[in-house]
């Protein structure tokens, strides 16, 4: 039975919210929590869920649901309550995450589920914090990480985050972007169960440069680079522009598509599927998915969050989990 560690994130937030609604489903599949129990109870009872918490252990193969959840304890430094955060307790969320992580590299479980955390609380606090992608990267000693968001209908792939747009042409390299592409590439393979993987390479400029007349990135590095990866047994075609790349005959025989910065492919995926998408981190020796919202304080405990995201980042780990079992067999 596929065990699934989840960290509800911010305490303060829909977090904790999103679990306990889903608990109520029954699912077949462990689904363990990382948090304060006396902070899930006392949750619950504004929410007016009913809520039966059950420890868990190594040995248990039961699957939770009907208002049963498993979890594991961490305690809170104050207690939490809804909508209103407290600097106190961010050292709280990097516990969570850092036991989750210890816990999908020991085989405890088998793929992590983060819930929507509050970077500036973490970073009042006094830890350097940038997001969930790069702390993981470093718990898990990862060099290089690629974010990827994905609904049922896409994926799209990130050459380079959160960076000023000013300082995303330094960012495109020949060396970056080869190695962007080949742990898309590699993950489309080992996680997602794709034997060739088709990716679509959006151009960084306008029309893809235009032949050099709306800039020079296109010739001087992505194309060069897409035609010898082609030759190493890739199958990429690109680049092409973005504001034609997203039409749904292009979609249709894609795999997977590469923006060359966060708001050129995000804004299209969350159009398409805004509240049903997963964020995925690439590259990681573990199968990390997130929901696709933040923490939304203003709906904490009043039982008007949707747990669409929850859902399918929940779906597509179990997918990610099918997919590399059936490749070790």
């Amino acid at each position: 039975m596929d065990k699934l560690v989840i960290t509800p994130g911010e305490p303060a937030g829909i977090g904790p919210d999103l679990c306990i609604a889903y608990a109520q489903q029954p699912h077949d599949f462990q689904m363990v929590l990382l948090a304060d129990p006396d902070m899930i109870t006392e949750r619950a009872e504004l929410l007016g869920q009913s809520i039966n918490l059950v420890e868990f252990n190594e040995h248990l193969q039961d699957a939770s649901g009907s208002g049963t959840l498993y979890y594991l304890p961490v305690s809170l430094a104050e207690k939490s309550a809804a909508g209103t955060l407290n600097v106190n307790n961010a050292s709280y969320i990097l516990n969570t995450l850092d036991i989750a992580v210890q816990g999908c590299l020991n085989n405890t479980f088998d793929a992590l589920v983060t819930g929507p955390i509050h970077k500036g609380i973490i970073n009042v606090a006094g830890f350097p914090f940038t997001g969930h992608t790069e702390y993981l990267a470093e718990k898990t000693s990862t060099s290089k990480v690629v974010m990827m968001l994905a609904t049922d209908e896409m994926r799209v792939a990130l050459a380079t985050t959160h960076l000023p747009l000013k300082e995303v042409s330094e960012a495109i390299t020949t060396e970056s972007l080869r190695e962007v592409i080949t742990i898309l590439d590699h993950d489309l393979k080992t996680k997602y169960g794709l034997d060739f993987p088709h990716i679509l390479i959006c151009g960084l400029n306008p029309h893809a440069g235009e032949d050099g007349h709306l800039g020079m990135e296109e010739l001087d590095i992505i194309i060069p680079l897409l035609e010898q990866l082609n030759t190493e047994g890739f199958n990429l075609t690109g680049p092409l522009p973005a504001d034609t790349l997203f039409s749904k005959r292009n979609l249709a025989q894609a795999d997977a598509v590469l923006a060359m910065y966060h708001d050129q492919g995000l804004p299209v995926l969350k159009y398409q599927g805004f509240g049903k998408a997963v964020n995925v981190t690439l590259g990681l020796p573990i199968i990390r998915t997130s929901v696709d919202h933040g923490t939304a304080l203003d709906l904490a405990g009043t039982g008007q969050a949707s747990t669409g995201s929850l859902d399918y980042a929940l779906q597509v780990a179990r997918q990610m989990v099918t997919a590399k079992k059936q490749r070790q067999y």
